[in-house]
């Protein structure tokens, strides 16, 4: 079933600059092959090794994070909207020096 596939900037690069592209699966991991087929190595930027979606790579299903639902086996219907979102670390003082007067 045809999904719409929202590509954050950073793997932009793998679909050619496109944001936004279609996808035919009835799952999330169906997704991920059909998006490899499609656009080769994509599936190494989301996947493990073992499988496994990758820890930083969060997918949502209709905005629902997948990992409240049935992880890879969450079922897609034609219509969906799928965003897929790298989990961005930081915040905070790095400066150790900034921190001194607190002791």
């Amino acid at each position: 079933m045809p999904v719409l596939v929202r590509i954050p900037t950073p793997l932009r690069a793998m679909t050619k600059g496109s944001g936004e592209v279609h996808a035919t699966a009835e799952t999330v991991a169906d997704l991920i092959e059909d998006l490899e087929r499609q656009y080769p190595g994509l599936r190494e930027r989301l996947v493990e090794e073992s499988g496994e979606i990758r820890r930083f790579i969060n997918i949502y299903v209709n905005q629902e994070d997948i990992r409240f639902l049935q992880g890879a086996k969450t079922a897609l219907k034609q219509g969906d909207e799928v965003s897929i979102v790298p989990a961005i670390a930081g915040g905070g003082d790095a400066r150790p020096a900034a921190r001194s007067h607190l002791r």
